[in-house]
This record gives C-alpha cells, structure tokens and sequence, in this order.
C-alpha cells in the first residue's frame, strides 16, 4: 500500500505528491521542520514541537499558515491513514513558490507557503543501538550561525553523519572555539561523578524538545545537572555520555574519537533516563 503524505491541504499518495521547482525550500534550503515521534499510534511532545515551530517560523519572519490544533489534526490523519504504530511524522513549511526564482522574498500575500507532512514507521523503543550505544567521531562546526532555528538546511550534518561512517563510527559531535556544540541530528551529553553536563541554550545549538523533557526527568529524578560547554577530552575522560533527540529519545555513547567511555558499554544515567524519557511520553503522548 502506498504511503500516505499532506501537500497543501491534500491528502495523496505518495508517488503522487508534487511540489514546484521553483518552490524556495528546493533553491533556497528557505523553510523550517520539525519531527514528532510516534509511540503506540501517539504523538510525543507534540506542543513543544509545535511551540518551537512558530518560534522557527517567526525568527525567519515567515507567517504561521495554521493553527497547531489544525496541525495537530493533520498529524493524527496521517498517522491513521498510514497505520503508525511507532515511528515519526515529518512536517516541513517553505516559504513557497513565486513566479521566478529570486533572492528576494516573496510577498506572502501572493505566494502560499509549501506545507508537507509525511509519516515513517520505525522501531524506536526497543532500538538495538540502545543496548550497545553509539560512537562518534569529532568533526569541525562550519555550519551557520542560528543553529537554534530547526530550518532545512542539513548538509552538513548530512556530510558529518557520512564522515562518521567512513570512520567506523555512528555519529559525529562537532566542535567550535574547542567545545562540543551537538551532534549532526541530537544533543549531546557527558557524566562525570553523577552530574550530567549538557552545552546550555544559545543560538549555538538546536532547543531540543526531547532535551527539555529529559533535563527535566533527571531533575525530578535528583540527578544533578550542569549547563555549560565540554571538550572533547573531557568528554572522553566522561564516566558516560548520550544523546538526545525525537528519533533516538536517549540514546548511549560509548566512545569518542576511538576512546571507550567507562567500561565501553551503555552507562547507568543514559539506561534510566531512557527508561523515565519512554515510560512519560507513553503516558503524556496525545
């Protein structure tokens, strides 16, 4: 059966689905997105990701073009139209499609925005990777400076996950002025003597929903937790490290840059809080 996607107010399959060449997220990487998660046909964290949205949209001065109960509406058709049981929903606004390409921005009032949504199922509670953890490899920040604003330009984290790959490892945390930013897709953490250590919000990072929730489980939880920027020697002198995202929830770090972390498996604080992190959203999914 052919999957179902949202294109401008229509729901159709997907080898049907069309968006014009001339569209700006095609010439101009000109358009923001987000990614929910799904758990048990539930979508999880859906307000912070619809409340980081419209901070997207308006730091790019782009309008709103619904509401996000009407988003909301969408994401629930096409998670039950597509009979998604685990998985994701992706959801990507553009700033539309003028006549001509042009530097200049369109005036709204003459060209609608592009809105597409589409789902992917995938296996994200009992993800293998979970029970092994990750590697990552270091790779230079060279990306713009508003890396707090989710837009759809993700060459180079593409190019980083590639560099990663070519080096035997999962995944790459790039560095800037000497500290870790994040990693290409997800946040990045390290424990050392019981404290996690997180870089704090800046125009730096992506404002990740899952690294809010998590922050605040582990608070709940009496973890200590400690805002600031880490190197990547601290990191592999880290007790333990993980990452955060919508995809991988909290995933476990077990070597950076060739050096095993701890005992070179999954470590305690990464194993309960991806405990506590899937057990909430089970329960506060909508």
């Amino acid at each position: 059966m052919s999957r179902i996607v949202y294109v401008n107010g229509e729901y159709l399959p997907e080898d049907q689905a069309r968006v014009s060449v001339f569209d700006r997220g095609f010439l101009f990487a000109d358009g923001v997105y987000e990614v929910t998660s799904v758990i048990d046909g539930k979508l999880v964290d859906f307000p912070g990701h619809a409340a980081r949205l419209e901070r997207s949209l308006a730091e790019l001065d782009m309008p709103s073009p619904m509401t996000s109960g009407e988003l909301l509406a969408i994401h629930r058709e096409l998670v039950a139209r597509n009979d998604v049981t685990e998985g994701m929903v992706y959801l990507q606004i553009t700033r539309g499609a003028p006549a001509d390409r042009d530097f200049v921005f369109p005036d709204p009032a003459e060209t609608p925005q592009t809105v597409v949504l589409f789902t992917q199922s995938k296996g994200l509670v009992d993800s293998p990777a979970a029970q092994t953890g990750l590697k990552v490899i270091s790779i230079p920040d060279i990306r713009w400076g508003r890396r707090d604003i989710k837009t759809v330009q993700l060459l180079y984290p593409s190019v980083g996950k590639m560099m990663a790959r070519r080096a035997g490892a999962d995944d790459a945390w790039m560095v800037e002025d000497g500290f870790v930013t994040e990693g290409t897709s997800n946040n990045a953490y390290i424990v050392k003597d019981g404290r996690i250590i997180t870089r704090q919000l800046g125009n730096e990072i992506l404002h990740g929903i899952t690294r809010a929730a998590v922050l605040a489980f582990a608070r709940e939880a009496q973890m200590q937790v400690e805002e600031r920027p880490f190197t990547i020697e601290e990191a592999q002198a880290a007790d333990e490290a993980f990452i955060t995202s919508a995809s991988t929830f909290v995933m476990p770090v077990v070597s950076v840059d060739g050096v095993a972390l701890g005992d070179g498996k999954p470590g305690p604080v990464a194993r309960r809080l991806r405990e506590i992190y899937i057990e909430q959203s089970r329960k506060a999914a909508v």
